[in-house]
């Protein structure tokens, strides 16, 4: 296995760079901040971003976990491939990283500044420093149900050297980039819930509707009547559209499953004669 090493200091632009490098190596594997990652597809392991602490992180970067380990580990040897990029804020901490996944001592290393301006690298320390974004470099359908309840974006980006688009990447703020931690009510999603399946034209009533809030996401179920005379399939269309669109950008959670359902019909009452 030929192993690169990607150096840079915490917060610089390792894992918004890190796909540029694996091309420009000719890498498809990606060892960044606990995960395994294949052509823009996680294979293995648990993002360091997840912790609730510095320390934490730091422990799930370096891959102390066993089980966290033997995981990765597997994973590596299934793919057959022979090249693999490894991220890391030293030399140091790349070459551990190497010999606890039980890979050869880094044949080479990339820095930071070697594939980045100092103009790059101090807005990617700004903007860590003062809004917490941490990028991940894989899409956001990749982790979206690893990340439910964090701030999370998608980030596609030109690099205009090359003439070309870059994989799309995440940005994310974990718990641990910022003082603090954000709640969110279950009354103030009861009233997005309820204000998204109002707006749907042919919507009687809501009769009830309930969550569960996961580890993946929000678990939604919904039933309504609806008025004589619309598209039963066009409004509950509508309804899931409304309704994920709004909590997932309102709260930044998942919501991994919804059920919508039609209890009754609501038919107008004939008027009397005159």
């Amino acid at each position: 296995m030929y192993v690169i090493g990607f150096v840079g200091p915490s917060g610089t632009g390792k894992s918004h760079n890190a796909t540029w490098v694996a091309n420009e190596k000719n890498v498809s594997l990606i060892i960044d901040d606990g995960l395994l990652v294949r052509k823009n597809k996680v294979l293995a392991g648990k993002s360091a971003k997840r912790e609730e602490t510095r320390i934490g992180a730091v422990r799930r970067a370096l891959f102390m976990d066993e089980e966290h380990a033997n995981e990765v580990r597997e994973a590596i040897a299934k793919t057959g491939e022979d090249r693999i990029l490894v991220l890391g804020t030293s030399v140091k901490m790349v070459d551990r990283i190497a010999e606890t996944l039980r890979l050869p001592k880094p044949d080479e290393y990339v820095f930071i500044e070697q594939v980045a301006t100092l103009e790059e690298i101090n807005k990617a320390l700004t903007v860590r420093n003062s809004q917490g974004k941490h990028v991940i470099p894989v899409p956001t359908m990749e982790i979206k149900k690893d990340f439910s309840g964090y701030f999370i974006d998608p980030l596609n980006f030109f690099r205009r050297s090359k003439g070309r688009r870059e994989p799309e990447k995440t940005v994310v703020r974990p718990t641990y980039s910022y003082l603090g931690k954000y709640t969110i009510s279950d009354l103030a999603i009861y009233q997005l819930i309820e204000y998204s399946v109002n707006k749907v034209e042919g919507v009687g009533k809501i009769n009830k509707y309930r969550f569960v809030n996961q580890s993946e996401g929000l678990y939604i179920d919904i039933e309504i009547s609806v008025l004589y005379g619309y598209n039963i399939k066009e409004i509950l269309r509508q309804i899931r559209e409304n309704v994920i669109k709004n909590i997932e950008n309102n709260t930044g959670l998942n919501v991994y499953r919804l059920t919508a359902n039609v209890r009754t019909l609501i038919v107008p009452k004939p008027q009397g004669k005159v």
